[in-house]
Order: structure tokens, then sequence, then C-alpha cells
């Protein structure tokens, strides 16, 4: 992004992230507020004031703790429950090796806050818990909670 502009750099980016929806490159969630950070090269105020300018117009929405989707898509339950059906519907068992925060961010497309937020309500309820070698491990599964 060029430093300094006649439009403010946060309405480019803004426009930049408009024409990908538009294009269809972005259909559901949008990327994590630091990857844009990171692909912009900008700060998170300006990718604030971005993504608060398409959420103004309608383009966009956001989701607490599941991040910013194109209006009318994608899952708007929050992220410990996705990752919860995830549980579910891996076949995963009591004891085993529970995916790491890196895979979590880039399974959902969030950033490491929102999945460490949904780690702790997960091991708050039971569900996971800090298991050999510094890796979590499922402790029960969900609907299972304290039989364990």
């Amino acid at each position: 992004m060029p430093q300094v502009s006649p439009r403010g750099t946060y309405l480019q980016i803004s426009e930049s992230l408009r024409q990908k929806i538009e294009k269809g490159q972005i259909s559901e969630a949008l990327p994590s507020e630091a990857e844009l950070m990171r692909v912009y090269g900008v700060g998170r105020s300006t990718i604030g004031r971005s993504l608060k300018a398409l959420k103004m117009e309608g383009i966009i929405e956001s989701v607490q703790g599941a991040g910013w989707f194109v209006t009318g898509t994608g899952d708007r339950r929050p992220l410990v429950d996705q990752v919860m059906d995830l549980l579910r519907g891996e076949g995963m068992a009591v004891g085993d090796t529970f995916p790491s925060e890196n895979e979590l961010c880039e399974r959902f497309a969030v950033s490491r806050t929102a999945v460490r937020s949904a780690i702790a309500q997960m091991e708050g309820r039971g569900l996971i818990e800090m298991g050999p070698r510094r890796r979590r491990q499922v402790r029960a599964l969900p609907g299972e909670e304290g039989s364990s």
C-alpha cells in the first residue's frame, strides 16, 4: 500500500476487498484482521476502518468470536460451537490429540485470539486438557462433559 494517498489508505483497502468480494475471490469469511494487516502492510486501526466502511455499506458483517463475513454467507455460530462440531464430526475419541492453534486458525480462517478464546471455553467445560508434550488432548466429547 502506498504510504500517502489522497483517498486514504483505509479506503483503498476497503475498495480492494470490495473488488475481491465482487469477483468471488472472497466468498464467505474474510481473512483475519492479522492476515489483512500483513497483506496490506498497515496497522490494526487502518484495517478496522476499512472493515467498518464495508460494514456500513452492508457488504460485510461481523460475528463476535467468528470473524468478518460477506453478508448472507458463512457459519455465524460462535467459533467454540464450530470447533465442538469438529470434535463430533471428525470421529475424535477421548485421549486423541486436539488440533493445534495453527491448525484451527487455518481451518476456520480466524485469528489466534479467537482460537484461544474457544480453547479456553472448551477447557472450562472439561472437553480438552493439556496433555503430554504440551499438546492438548480430548478429555470428553460434547454432550459428555462432566461424565469423565
